[in-house]
């Protein structure tokens, strides 16, 4: 019998609820895009802008490259925090996104983490 392939990851955002599947080829970025999804911030797509600041709360991600310290401090690395561009998801992965949804989500348009995160 043949190796049936497995499944691919959900990466999860805490912060609307959304998820999506992800290659563990690509990144969590491509993955998003590929499904024309726009739950995490997009730039220039590979490292240069910071845009797509992700912190990772529960998972394993991948390194595909290297991560600017211009975007990602070495203390903020050390608290999970990396680009989407840049890693790749090895299991299922809850993110928070770190920029540009605060209006969202003082507005009331995303549920309180302690709702999604804690089920």
């Amino acid at each position: 019998m043949a190796d049936q392939p497995s499944a691919k990851p959900t990466v999860h955002i805490v912060q609307t609820g959304e998820s999506y599947v992800c290659s563990e080829s690509q990144s969590l970025l491509q993955g998003m895009l590929k499904l024309g999804r726009k739950c995490i911030p997009v730039g220039c797509v590979n490292g240069g802008c910071g845009v797509c600041k992700v912190r990772v709360v529960k998972g394993q991600v991948n390194k595909l490259g290297p991560v600017s310290r211009a975007h990602v401090s070495a203390q903020e690395d050390e608290q999970g925090y990396t680009l989407a561009c840049r890693v790749a998801p090895t299991d299922e992965v809850w993110l928070e996104v770190a920029c540009k949804l605060e209006k969202l989500f003082s507005k009331g348009f995303a549920a309180p983490k302690s709702e999604i995160f804690n089920k």
